[in-house]
């Protein structure tokens, strides 16, 4: 706390003053008397409310105040320094331990402040005067002082400050009078490291411990005067502690400079959204935490359009799977998960999920070809000799081009409408995508599923069928995930994609998985209700910076102020907000040297790693 006036990061403690009288009373002093009927008892002989809920022992010491088995000690704040700081209480209320910690204030009328302040004026002025006329050397406290008290009295008369009675508690509690006094230790020398000086309530530890509970009684009533701007710094307006003994390290918390680390699956759901402008650092968060969750068991699949985690997948020896024309992975869409639970109709679940993808490849369809879609769909399973039945489920799955040849040979023109629909699928300009055996397996704890070498028309489709084929294998091994759809936006392009990924966010739960959707088009993500309906099961969120164009609908969805929403406009690559159920803070994100040489997408960065990356390609 430096009494350099010209700091402009510092306020100003008002001089300390005698009080003028407030016209607030204070509620009479009831003596509290201990109970020692048990809660069952009293009730049982017709007591009082308040009979059945006392404590069983009070025990008032000259040091403490003891409930039961828990000991109580309370202090009061009795000196301040000369300036603070905006948020100086910050290591108080995040102090590891369970605190009480109460504020009073109250307001005083401005006449009586103006009257008392015109009088210590006078006295200073007058003690500096003799000390000139004496030859003495003049006090500089005093001289400090006198200049504070002029200015709060022009602040005063201008009417940019008021003036208050503030009084400051703290109440400790502990299982032992040793823990008690070890962390009453810790407390007295945090403050004392912010210049305050704390005293104990002796001998009225009982009204210390009334002022701090939650009753707003101010049994002390030790008050120390303020002005308007001095109250607001006493504010804990900090931000949440998301650091947690087990979990990832997401990255630091930019304002007390603490670690964010958090265990997603320890929420009531494990799904993660993320937000951000184009090279706002969304891919590299996602990796870091991919990298990170590996190191403690979670597996991870990623469904990467953009080929930017092959650099990753190999130095942590996973494996990448790419789709393309004539790449040797497929993925048969008709394909059954072969899985076995009662009551539940494989073959049902998967036309239902071919219904939705065929929407995407068709287009519109009139209720007419969809009824005749499904029955050309039950046809092809039949031909293939799997019905019903989940014993004949386990049988070679048809292909496309089954389909194709069943609704040709119903020879009506709505199927031949449909047929021609898929045709490029079977013998087409797109054949040899989806026309094959399902020939791949996910046995790596890293596996990577990219989609970059298809065309733009073709990525949403072959996003719905890798979700699907990753969706049916996460079901039958049950096991720690982390799913990662980069690029989310892809598949809200059509409601039938987006309606089957809403659906793997709200079973995901059920089956150990935590789903991390990424998007840079927050317009179209947001402007469908399903896009809402995922971030609010998502219990993790983040938003990096932001667009203009796109900061009034975050912040209608996330409820954001306007400090939020300033945050994230000016924000530096790899900063925002991070969300954790009910708490949030803001966030950098870090990396070692290493983990950032295998995450790192930007081309300097990755030219200078790999002279040949860009030449290869």
């Amino acid at each position: 706390m430096n009494k350099d006036q010209t700091n402009t990061n510092t306020t100003p403690i008002a001089p300390p003053i005698q009080p003028a009288v407030s016209g607030q009373q204070q509620p009479p002093q009831q003596e509290l008397k201990p109970k020692l009927v048990s809660p069952n008892i009293a009730i049982s002989q017709g007591l009082t409310v308040f009979d059945a809920i006392a404590p069983q022992n009070i025990e008032v010491d000259f040091d403490y105040f003891k409930i039961n088995d828990v000991y109580f000690r309370t202090i009061f704040v009795g000196g301040y320094p000369r300036f603070v700081a905006p948020g100086w209480l910050e290591p108080v209320v995040n102090f590891d331990s369970s605190l009480d910690i109460s504020f009073y204030v109250y307001p005083v009328d401005g006449k009586s402040v103006l009257d008392d302040l015109r009088r210590k004026i006078a006295e200073m002025e007058a003690e500096i005067s003799t000390d000139i006329e004496r030859g003495r050397i003049v006090d500089p406290s005093t001289q400090a002082k006198l200049e504070d008290a002029r200015a709060l009295q022009e602040q005063l008369v201008k009417g940019i400050e008021r003036f208050y009675e503030f009084s400051f508690y703290i109440t400790i509690p502990a299982s032992s009078v040793e823990e008690l006094n070890h962390v009453t230790k810790q407390i007295e020398s945090q403050l004392g490291s912010l210049l305050i000086v704390s005293k104990h309530a002796l001998l009225d530890q009982e009204a210390g411990f009334l002022s701090t509970a939650p009753f707003g009684m101010d049994r002390l009533n030790v008050t120390r005067n303020m002005d308007t701007t001095s109250v607001a710094t006493t504010f804990p307006l900090t931000s949440s502690e998301l650091s947690s003994d087990r979990g990832v390290l997401y990255g630091i918390n930019s304002q007390n400079e603490s670690f964010i680390i958090f265990d997603r699956f320890s929420l009531q759901n494990s799904n993660m959204v993320i937000f951000a402008t184009s090279g706002a650092g969304k891919s590299y968060f996602v990796k870091l935490e991919a990298l990170r969750s590996l190191m403690t068991g979670t597996e991870a699949i990623i469904i990467d359009p953009e080929s930017e985690y092959k650099t990753l997948a190999d130095a942590v020896g996973g494996e990448y799977i790419s789709f393309s024309f004539n790449a040797p992975a497929k993925i048969n869409p008709f394909d059954l998960a072969q899985i076995r639970e009662e009551g539940e109709n494989q073959l049902g679940i998967k036309i239902l999920s071919l219904h939705s993808l065929m929407k995407v490849i068709m287009g519109v369809i009139t209720p007419t070809q969809e009824a005749m879609l499904d029955r050309a769909l039950i046809m092809t399973y039949r031909n293939k000799g799997i019905t019903m039945d989940p014993d004949t489920q386990g049988k070679e799955p048809p292909l496309m081009e089954d389909l194709y040849k069943t609704l040709i040979g119903m020879e009506v023109p709505d199927a031949l409408d449909l047929a021609a629909r898929i045709e490029k699928f079977v013998r087409g300009s797109f054949v040899g995508i989806f026309d094959k055996q399902t020939n791949i397996n996910i046995t790596n704890p890293f596996t990577v599923f990219s989609v970059k070498d298809l065309q733009e028309t073709l990525r949403p489709i072959a996003m719905f069928i890798i979700l699907d084929y990753i969706w049916t294998r996460v079901k039958k091994d049950i096991k720690k995930r982390i799913l990662i759809v980069d690029e989310a936006w892809h598949m809200m392009k059509y409601p039938d994609t987006a309606q089957f990924l809403w659906s793997v966010v709200k079973r995901a739960r059920k089956y150990y998985l935590g789903l991390t959707t990424i998007t840079q088009d927050v317009e179209d993500f947001l402007g469908q209700d399903i896009g809402k309906a995922i971030v609010t099961n998502s219990a993790l969120q983040v938003l990096l910076k932001q667009s203009p164009a796109a900061i009034d609908k975050i912040g209608e969805v996330f409820y954001l102020s306007q400090g939020e929403k300033n945050l994230l406009l000016a924000a530096n690559v790899g900063e925002g907000i991070f969300f954790a159920g009910p708490h949030h803070a803001p966030i950098r994100v870090v990396a070692s040297t290493e983990e950032d040489k295998l995450i790192t997408t930007k081309p300097l960065e990755v030219a200078k790693i790999n002279p040949n990356a860009y030449e290869a390609k």
